[in-house]
């Protein structure tokens, strides 16, 4: 049994078949404009427990994940703050990068910056031009002809005889937007001309200065790392209109080869406390936030990962701490069955990883749930039951790649939980919660600073605080 996925393309369940060296994987990755949230993290978990669950498979996976960092908003928030835009967005990448680290997350293969494939990017943009796919506007601008690609709207599920294939929009006005709704299909920007808000953001094209729409970097840098055609492409929901409609129409009508992608992994919105995620709201959790409020990033990851990639996750503080306890379950099944085979953690530790077998062990159903459509919840349950039948080595090796397909850290906070704290930080600590309680918050956050400037970081719980080493 081949692990399999619902392929957006198709519509329906399909096996993934790896037919060339390597099965390779693009994911669009973060706009780097500010730190990422539980949104953006639930998506990027979600692949990575299907990259790791293909690695478990026995796949040679090869993992594209770009980075952002020229579009309206990056350029826009740099100008805003009258710094470049490559000092802004190296900030905001550092932390998704420490984001990801914390989250126990593997990074790509590949993670190629928009900003320095400009030259793949206009050379695909010329490909378009020349072969009538495209045309260049009076600002210097270059639009996809969207009426000259007959299967325009196809992944989306678009009713092509209905769409609006006009160059330009409702407001009679070419659409120069990196992001636009589904209502306002028209001509897409695959290179934009120079204006006076984007500063000095701009490159030579043929066209005159510029740069890139959004859409173009993926299809010009998943072509340059996997190929004119490759496997599987994954994102968010919100991104299979118009981003990965883009992508197709701008790649096949480039290179003349299809399909593009032959498998497309999208997966679903998530809520907050029954909500959508919105500023307005303040429910845009950061990894950091969730910390300082005493959660681990495992326990986070966990709380992310459990529901069905395909249906709407409520995020909840309750599913937090269901996920502490789950955790908390999962790590005493664990020892309780480590004691009676007469193995170390130590040594259970060096099972963790891709290669294991899961066949004929109580682990083989577990298995089977996760690699149906990636179906975390089921493979949870699973496990649950398996764990409290543990009887062989085999066992246990078969659950440690099942901790590595889902990347949960059962030793997550060993090393620190054997650190001695010194007694003038817990006291500086003591002291930040009792300003808190005080509303003294001010004062709190110097305490914090201190804090930290002498290498240690104080997260809250409920009902007092943790202190752990940086």
């Amino acid at each position: 049994m081949k692990p399999s996925i619902h392929n957006t393309l198709s519509r329906a369940k399909d096996e993934l078949v790896q037919n060339n060296d390597v099965f390779g994987i693009y994911c669009c990755g973060p706009t780097v404009y500010g730190p990422a949230h539980i949104g953006n993290f639930r998506t990027f978990l979600v692949q990575d427990v299907l990259r790791r669950t293909l690695e478990c498979a026995g796949y040679n996976v090869k993992h594209v994940r770009n980075i952002t960092d020229v579009d309206d908003k990056t350029i826009r928030e740099s100008q805003k703050l009258g710094v470049s835009l490559k000092d802004f967005t190296a900030r905001w990448e550092n932390k998704f990068h420490e984001d990801c680290a914390k989250l126990n997350m593997l990074a790509p293969h590949v993670e190629p910056r928009a900003t320095e494939h400009i030259t793949e990017q206009l050379d695909m943009v010329s490909a378009l031009v020349e072969k009538g796919f495209a045309y260049p506007a009076k600002d210097g601008s270059v639009y996809f002809k969207i009426s000259a690609f007959n299967e325009y709207g196809r992944l989306a599920g678009l009713d092509r005889e209905n769409m609006a294939t006009q160059a330009t929009n409702s407001a009679g006005e070419v659409n120069n937007a990196d992001e636009y709704e589904r209502e306002s299909v028209s001509d897409f920007a695959l290179w934009k001309g120079r204006k006076p808000e984007d500063g000095e953001n701009y490159w030579k094209s043929p066209w005159g200065e510029g740069r890139p729409g959004w859409h173009i970097e993926c299809s010009a840098m998943s072509r340059k790392y996997l190929g004119d055609t490759f496997d599987l492409h994954g994102g968010g929901i919100d991104l299979c209109f118009p981003h990965h409609e883009n992508e197709i129409a701008q790649s096949q009508c480039a290179t003349g080869k299809s399909p593009y992608v032959r498998y497309w992994f999208h997966s679903a919105h998530l809520m907050v406390e029954g909500q959508k995620m919105s500023k307005s709201l303040g429910n845009l959790f950061t990894l950091e936030q969730l910390v300082e409020k005493g959660y681990s990033p495992a326990q986070i990851r966990y709380a992310l990962i459990s529901g069905h990639y395909r249906q709407q996750l409520n995020f909840t503080f309750k599913g937090l701490d269901d996920a502490k306890s789950a955790l908390s379950k999962m790590k005493k099944s664990l020892e309780s069955a480590l004691a009676k085979i007469n193995i170390t953690a130590d040594e259970f530790k060096t099972f963790v990883k891709a290669g294991n077998t899961f066949e004929q062990t109580v682990f083989e159903d577990a298995w089977n749930a996760l690699i149906d459509d990636i179906n975390v919840p089921k493979a949870l349950g699973k496990i649950f039951s398996a764990l409290t039948n543990v009887q062989t080595k085999q066992d246990l090796q078969a659950f440690a790649g099942l901790t590595y397909a889902l990347g949960i850290d059962l030793f997550e906070n060993e090393q620190n939980t054997e650190i001695e704290i010194p007694s003038e930080i817990v006291e500086l600590a003591q002291q930040r919660w009792n300003a808190k309680k005080n509303r003294n918050f001010a004062l709190a956050d110097e305490l914090r600073a201190k804090i930290k400037e002498a290498g240690w970081e104080v997260f809250d719980k409920k009902d007092g605080f943790d202190i752990k080493k940086i």
